[in-house]
């Protein structure tokens, strides 16, 4: 099917829920108006919609190939990032001073769940780029800012993150990737790393490679670990390419899903360049603090993987939505004249719903934390900055995972709403479901997300974050119980189902709080359910407050059924999603006893 960026619901959340207005008046967006903000969203639809997302199917049958050492994309990738780069997409949310068009995050966020709906393999390329960008932008020297920064911005090159080796996949002190130091001020990096996501292509001229890899004289553990940039061809001190580095692409990964995203096995060191063995690389600031500055790629890589699942999540629905207003089979259970779509068969109905109020509240989840960082970096004042930063790197983990583990969900839904059709490949559902399970292992898994999200974000402050976001769910669910008019009985269901949301969430908190020092393995047995009832609970928030804008602007005249559907959205979702979060609190509860028996089982 043909797919079509959401448009609307991206206006209504950024606008109703993420505080647009808010954003646009900080210092530094006084240039980003309204008209703006509406005509980047118009043109990147159209770009998605006529350029990437048609190349969808063609990236999953006809993946990227490997030639000896060579790798070649799917055909129409190339012409497809050389529109994206002439279209000036990929220095969007960057700063001016570069060559970026320094947009608030919160533009580029729905601009970057766009493309990434449009085709996942396709977008993972640019993805990694803004995450050098990013890193490069803070800790990088003048001169590699200089040297690196514009032509990542143009497209001309693109940028590649490498951590994982064989024997050290999420465990990176066991790193083995040497760096020795030569006369010149450079270092010679000898090792491999596996799993780079477009590792090598022929999409642009050059790629620049941020390597993880030890000194010799490193100490032991992730204190040893220093990070370096590699570029795949050297450049000239007039910006032009020069020698082959000896880095090479020795194979791809044959994978589940995103089959048109070369996912490459690097060996640097192997002589097989021009400049002599070992590959030539350069100090990202000092020595051993390696890991602390990918973070920042890191993070920002989590932030975006995030929306990779708002991405696929709406793509899912979209393909599961027209199929079931097409299928037509059975007869309505109220009685009908004949067989219905089936659309109208309620466990069908259930299904759409529930795969709507997943990706509707990770969207709306996703948008109101990039409102945050925003403000983090262009507030007026000091203490909001800092309680903005706060709330973001709060929502990083939630936004992440959620996101990522309800792509799953949907996209499995997806598959089951069009029954047997859904497991035959023709009809591209299939799809949707083998490119997400990915996303909730790319870039941290979703334990590795809870376990920052239990030890970082709630013990680290001792809950006063999150205790304000149950605070402001609190309030939210009392305004949806007394709201007045037509709606009030949905609202009210809404704001119970919230209400015992917020409950459960303050007892997990509460329960994390009072056993991590007697029971740290108990608790943390229960960090992947914490994380779970904490995005459960932030999108059912995020899709209440959506269900009191819709009322607002039904009850002052508006007749788009687009405002009765994002009612109808959170009442399926209070009804079938949020009461997930009083289960989740009793296993957290019980996960101390448990982990001890699973020791003996």
């Amino acid at each position: 099917m043909t797919y079509q960026v959401p448009t609307q619901d991206v206006r209504f959340v950024l606008r109703e829920l993420a505080d647009l207005p808010g954003v646009l008046a900080l210092p530094g967006f006084e240039e980003v108006s309204d008209d703006l903000v509406d005509a980047v969203l118009d043109e990147n639809a159209r770009f998605v919609e006529q350029e990437i997302a048609p190349l969808n199917r063609a990236g999953d049958t006809q993946p990227a190939r490997w030639d000896d050492g060579v790798v070649h994309t799917t055909p129409g990738f190339r012409a497809a990032f050389q529109a994206f780069v002439q279209g000036g997409w990929q220095g969007l949310p960057h700063e001016a001073e570069f060559g970026g068009q320094g947009l608030p995050k919160l533009l580029a966020a729905p601009v970057t769940e766009s493309i990434n709906a449009g085709n996942l393999s396709f977008s993972l390329c640019p993805l990694l780029t803004d995450g050098v960008i990013e890193a490069l932008s803070m800790v990088g020297t003048p001169e590699q800012k200089a040297r690196f920064i514009p032509a990542l911005l143009e497209g001309r090159w693109t940028g590649t993150m490498n951590l994982t080796e064989p024997q050290a996949g999420s465990d990176l002190a066991l790193l083995k990737t040497r760096a020795l130091k030569q006369d010149d001020g450079s270092y010679r990096l000898s090792g491999q790393k596996i799993f780079i996501t477009y590792g090598d292509h022929d999409m642009a001229e050059n790629i620049i490679h941020l390597v993880l890899a030890r000194t010799p004289d490193a100490p032991k553990g992730v204190k040893g670990i220093s990070l370096f940039i590699v570029p795949k061809f050297l450049v000239n001190d007039d910006g032009g390419l020069g020698k082959r580095n000896d880095v090479y692409c020795a194979s791809l990964e044959h994978k589940l899903g995103i089959h048109g995203s070369p996912t490459a096995v690097l060996l640097y060191g192997s002589g097989k360049g021009d400049v002599g063995e070992g590959a030539v690389g350069y100090l990202i600031g000092e020595e051993n603090r390696g890991l602390e500055y990918m973070f920042i790629m890191m993070n920002a890589a989590r932030y975006a993987v995030g929306l990779q699942g708002v991405a696929v999540a709406e793509r899912a629905l979209q393909h599961a939505a027209a199929y079931a207003a097409e299928r037509v089979q059975g007869n309505a259970l109220e009685g009908s004249a004949g067989p219905v779509a089936i659309a109208n068969h309620p466990d069908v109905a259930r299904m759409l719903g529930v795969m709507r109020g997943l990706a509707e509240g990770a969207r709306a989840v996703a948008y109101v934390a990039a409102g945050y960082r925003d403000k983090a970096a262009h507030a007026a004042d000091e203490a909001e900055r800092a309680r903005c930063k706060a709330v973001y790197e709060y929502c990083v983990p939630i936004v992440k995972a959620f996101s990522t583990e309800s792509s799953v969900e949907v996209a499995s839904l997806g598959v089951q709403v069009h029954g047997g059709m859904g497991f035959i490949e023709e009809t591209g559902a299939a799809q949707y479901y083998r490119d997400a399970r990915i996303l909730p292992i790319y870039e941290g898994t979703t334990a590795i997300q809870a376990n920052d999200f239990i030890g970082r974000k709630i013990v680290r402050d001792g809950g006063a974050v999150a205790h304000a976001q149950i605070a402001g769910m609190r309030a939210t669910a009392a305004a949806l119980q007394s709201a007045p008019g037509a709606h009030a009985e949905a609202l009210s269901a809404i704001g119970a189902r919230l209400d015992a949301a917020a409950q459960a969430y303050e007892s997990a908190v509460g329960y994390v709080l009072g056993h991590v020092r007697e029971d740290v393995r108990g608790v943390f047995a229960g960090s992947v359910p914490c994380l779970m009832l904490a995005g459960t609970a932030h999108a059912g928030w995020q899709l209440g407050r959506a269900a009191l804008a819709a009322a607002r602007a039904l009850e002052s005249g508006a007749t788009d059924a687009f405002f009765t559907r994002k009612i109808a959205t959170a009442v399926q979702y209070a009804a079938h999603v949020l009461p997930r979060t009083g289960a989740l609190d009793a296993e957290i509860q019980a996960g101390g006893l448990a982990d001890r028996y699973a020791r003996h089982a």
